[in-house]
């Protein structure tokens, strides 16, 4: 199978898994607020992300180019939605366009229709200074994300099975480059020990792409003969890797990703201790059936959401939205406190 019909499958099992998950926050609670003392004229979305400057605690996260022109119109209408929206937004792993210049357009076409926003480059943790740079340079990114999806690679039948030095790769990119460098993980969340270990490295945004989104262990498991069923119920859920990450290195700027897909749930993602929230099957389900149009209009309707929800917390900004209390319950949430503490 080629680079390109992987990449495509990769979309269209994404779109069907996003319809069949639970929400990852649905045991979060927020304390209600009857005197919140706010206008919702009042609330400012904008803040920083390390050295990122955002109009939106919000963002289009990473997910396909390289696999020739499907995906080059599916990254046409993110980047117009971005564009018109403000939001920033992530491209898919560009590797497949380093290995192969003819894939290049479809991540060029995020810059061509999107030329001030907010983009973000993509690459694996196998690559090298070089390809980091060259990624960067192609989309004239703001900043790099640096995926880490083991999991994904152990079930994907052509995947790698060699994750040594990961690490120090990342550690030298982050020392060499030109822009902010961000690492995700891949649906299956963060521990503690892995971000104190990035942190070391000198790594200052953490994406926890968390359990609860779109599953590469079932989408890859669909493309084996044998499946590794085992890796299916994987991972650190959402709720608890962004808590348990804020809680052990909170001076990280913290990306919340995996299974957001409301407004609600990305205001308890950030009042457990996220900067600003990644949305990625959400929003390409919405794309791939109402177009970028229909695109526009949810995050338009999700802002205005947010806004409510922030006004009624009494919460004027992203900030003060991180220390609005919550009741925490429910058998998702064994080991999580608001501090973040597992027990």
């Amino acid at each position: 199978m080629s680079r390109s019909d992987r990449k495509w499958d990769h979309i269209r099992y994404a779109a069907e898994e996003e319809q069949k998950h639970t929400k990852a926050f649905a045991d979060i609670h927020f304390v209600h607020q009857s005197l919140p003392n706010l206008s919702v004229n009042d609330i400012q979305f904008d803040l920083k992300i390390g050295e990122l400057s955002l109009s939106s605690p919000i963002f289009i996260n990473a997910m396909t180019g390289g696999g020739g022109e499907r995906t080059y119109q599916i990254n046409k209408g993110l980047a117009q939605a971005a564009n018109l929206s403000g939001v920033a937004m992530a491209v898919g792993s560009q590797m497949s366009a380093l290995k192969n210049a003819k894939e290049k357009y479809t991540y060029e076409v995020v810059r061509e229709y999107n030329p001030n926003g907010i983009v973000i480059a993509n690459l694996g943790s196998e690559a090298t200074v070089e390809h980091a740079q060259r990624a960067i340079d192609m989309i004239e990114a703001n900043a790099l994300q640096l995926h880490l999806n083991v999991i994904q690679e152990l079930t994907m039948p052509e995947g790698d099975r060699d994750f040594t030095g990961a690490l120090k790769r990342i550690e030298t990119i982050v020392k060499n480059v030109s822009v902010p460098v961000i690492v995700k993980e891949v649906g299956f969340g963060m521990s503690r020990e892995t971000v104190l270990s990035l942190n070391s490295a000198g790594v200052t945004i953490i994406d926890i792409g968390g359990a609860g989104g779109t599953n590469f262990a079932k989408i890859e498991n669909r493309r084996r003969s044998q499946a590794l069923s085992f890796f299916n119920d994987w991972g650190i859920p959402s709720a608890v890797s962004i808590a348990e990450v804020a809680d052990s290195a909170p001076e990280l700027a913290i990306i919340g990703s995996g299974g957001i897909r409301s407004a609600l749930d990305a205001a308890k993602a950030i009042a457990l201790g996220a900067d600003a929230v990644g949305i990625a099957g959400a929003f390409l389900t919405i794309l791939l059936e109402q177009g970028c149009e229909g695109l526009l209009e949810a995050i338009n309707t999700f802002h205005m959401e947010l806004a409510l929800i922030m006004t009624a917390l009494g919460t004027k900004t992203v900030a003060e939205l991180q220390q609005a209390p919550l009741v925490i319950a429910g058998k998702r949430t064994i080991g999580l406190n608001k501090e973040g503490l597992t027990q």
